[in-house]
Order: structure tokens, then sequence, then C-alpha cells
């Protein structure tokens, strides 16, 4: 079934590669973008024997960051690679590293082009995050010897189920990866469901509980509540997706009848679309200022439109209440423990499949409240902005949480060392 795979990725490659210059070709560093995924023009020279990390886009990136900092400490003389799928992504990773990594674009799944990459590359070690499984990936893997570790693993229901339709290709994979470490005991159970074997997967817990906060956080968010006005009421809505925002724009509008100074801080999960968002809000007549526009008087402005990049925490950090978007669309909800990880109580939508686990014990936990649409997020923005004992509970206990289940970067650090042989 690999072969049919590749011989159909090799007949659909022309229409990704339009679609992709489409959709980079205003990109300055499309080029290297291009050049990257295929293989062509590699750097050189590039460090080789080193360990390979791929972190998929922006999330698996800020996840990986505190993993590839220990890696750093333990083998200060090995080099990292850190292979991304994004612009967006690939710009955390270089934010947060600088020069200690040498950043690429993932290569595209097929075997002349990986070649090309295992040749340059020769790793000791490749580590993927989450569940970014590669049919072509892991049989090159085999072939060179290089021992694959799947870290911060989570399996949903519906990725299961979409894995077991085909099997013979799931269990190639699986078969290629010498160790995963399952963030619960469902990812675990879901993997082993598949073929992989109990005795070489581990629960480890999940690297997001290990987010490091800036040491000037507090600061920061003091300084932007300055900026909007200290005493004002701030509602974030982080990480949201098209189609979300109109619903996020409705909400607001019911809210602010009841709190007509209200704050909107509205961060689309891809910066880019920041125009979009401004558009929006525009043509309902709010005042809008971005980010970007570095304006430090903000009292006037309705809506706070996120189109930087690193600056999620802080805003988090100044704001009295979150939602955390990717969830009132069916897109599985995007990271609860960062607003919990700074004390912020937190509103989700109904669709959280990717951080299932997560978001059920943030709820049991009277840390995080799951609404079903608009009409009750609208209800429960109402009700915790005006209970503000209540908002300081929730946000209390969703820190807790966090601090209580750190640790995973460790229990991880463990069994990639058990894989190096240096």
């Amino acid at each position: 079934m690999r072969f049919l795979y590749t011989i159909i990725f090799y007949l659909f490659l022309p229409f990704i590669l339009l679609r992709l210059w489409i959709k980079n070709r205003k990109n300055p560093n499309g080029l290297q973008f291009w050049h990257e995924r295929l293989g062509l023009g590699l750097r050189h020279p590039l460090p080789s024997g080193g360990i390979w990390v791929h972190a998929v886009s922006v999330g698996e990136s800020l996840t990986a960051i505190p993993l590839i900092k220990r890696i750093q400490q333990r083998y200060p003389s090995l080099p990292i690679i850190v292979t991304n799928e994004t612009a967006t992504g690939a710009e955390r990773i270089r934010v947060a590293l600088g020069n200690s990594i040498t950043p690429l674009y993932f290569p595209y799944d097929l075997p002349l082009i990986l070649r090309k990459f295992f040749k340059a590359l020769q790793p000791k070690l490749l580590i993927l995050l989450e569940t970014e499984l590669w049919p072509n990936l892991l049989a090159a893997c085999q072939l060179y010897q290089v021992p694959v570790a799947l870290v911060n693993a989570r399996l949903s229901e519906r990725s299961a189920l979409s894995y077991r339709r085909i099997l013979p290709i799931t269990q190639a994979m699986l078969k290629s990866i010498n160790v995963i470490s399952a963030q619960f005991q469902a990812d675990a159970e879901r993997f082993i469901d598949l073929g992989f074997s109990p005795e070489r997967i581990h629960i480890t817990g999940s690297l997001k509980f290990d987010v490091t906060l800036p040491r000037n956080l507090l600061e920061q968010a003091q300084q932007w509540q300055k900026i909007w006005g200290e005493n004002r009421l701030v509602w974030i809505a982080a990480s949201t997706h098209p189609g979300e925002e109109e619903l996020i724009l409705q909400v607001f509008k019911q809210v602010r009848h009841y709190f007509p100074d209200l704050l909107l801080v509205s961060i689309p999960r891809h910066v880019d679309r920041a125009s979009q968002l401004e558009q929006l809000y525009r043509s309902q007549n709010y005042n809008i200022n971005k980010r970007s526009d570095h304006k430090r008087d903000l009292n006037d402005i309705d809506v706070l439109i996120g189109d930087t990049m690193g600056e999620l925490l802080i805003f988090y950090a100044a704001a009295d209440l979150a939602f955390v978007g990717g969830s009132l669309v069916e897109k599985g909800g995007q990271n609860p423990l960062e607003p919990a990880a700074v004390g912020l109580p937190i509103l989700t939508g109904p669709y959280t499949f990717n951080f299932a686990t997560i978001t059920e014990q943030l709820k049991q936990r009277n840390a995080a409240i799951q609404v079903n649409n608009a009409t009750e997020l609208a209800e429960q923005v109402i009700s915790l902005l005006s209970d503000p004992v209540r908002r300081q509970n929730m946000g209390r206990e969703a820190k807790k949480f966090v601090e209580e289940n750190k640790g995973s970067v460790l229990k991880q650090m463990q069994l990639i060392e058990s894989l190096l042989i240096i």
C-alpha cells in the first residue's frame, strides 16, 4: 500500500506545488520554502550526525522548545536540526532558539526527496511531535537505521479511526517507531489497539504543561493594562479560526450591552489573517487597533487585534477571561494550558478533541467551562464578567492544575537518552 500511496503523491505533487505557489508567491522566503521541501539547494554545509526534531506547525513548535533546550543541555556538542511545515512554526523556533539550531522546512514525503535529506543530515535520531506520521519518512528511517521517538504523542478517537482505515500502512509506520511517549492512558491504548507494542509505549503526560513563562511576564501584562485602561474588563478570544470570528463578533455585540466598556483582544490562530479580522470588526463600526500599530493609548479602542508572534501569553496574563479558539468550529480546539498557566478562567466550545483529556480535567477542576454554541458562550461571558470572585477561583484552579502536572520534559528526555548512542 505504501507503493500506491507514493504513486498517488507523485501524481498530485504538481497540483500541491501550484496551490502552494499561489499561497506563497508574495512571501519573500517562498523560494527557500520551495527548495527545502523539494530537497533542492539545501544549505551547505549542513550539520550531520545530530538530532532531527520535526514540529509541524506553531503549536508543536512551542511544545518542542523546552524539550529541545533540555536536549541541548544534555548533549551540547550534538547539532539539532528542526523542521517545520509552516512559516509561522519556523519563526517561533527561530525566535526562541536562534542560531543554536539549524532550521529547515520539512521535506515532502517522497523517497527521492527524503534520500537527499538523510544523506545530508545523517541523523542519529528522529524525534516526531504528537502524531506526525509519514509512511516514506518512517520507511527511510528503517532503511538508514535511524531510531525514531514519537514524543508528546496524542491520538484522538477520530484520528485512530482514520488510521484504522489504512491499517497496513499504519502498522508498517508504527513498526518503524522505537518508542512512543503518550500524553495520557487513552492515547496509549489507541496506539496499542492499532498494533504498537505495549512494551515500547510510556505515559509521560503532556509537554504543554511545562510551558515556560517569561520572567517579566507580569510586568509586561501590567504595561498592557495601563495602555488600555487599568480598570477596564478585557476578554481575549485567542487562536481563532475562519468562521469562528463571526461568532465571536456576535457574542461581543451581546456582551457589550451589559459591559459597554469591554475590550476584546482578538488573536487569530494564523496572524497573517489579521487583516481579515480588521475588515470584519470595522464592518460593524468598531474602533480597531492592531498590535503592530504600536499605539500607546487604547482607552478608546473596542477591539485589539493581535497580529504579532510570541506575545500570546502576555495578552492572556493581562486579560480577565479567555476563550480558546478552534472549538466553536470543528477544528478540535487549541491549547487551553496557555491561559491556565497564567491563572486565567477558560471558556471553550464543543469541539475539543485535540485536547479532550486536558479539557475534561480542567472542567472537573472548575477551571474551564465548555459551551455548545455562541448563545451559551455569550451567557457565560456575561456571567463570569459579572462575578470577579468566581473568575479568581477558576483561574487559581487552572494554574494549580498546570503546576501539579509539570515534569513531562524530564520523563521524555529519559526515553530519548535510551535511544541515543554517542
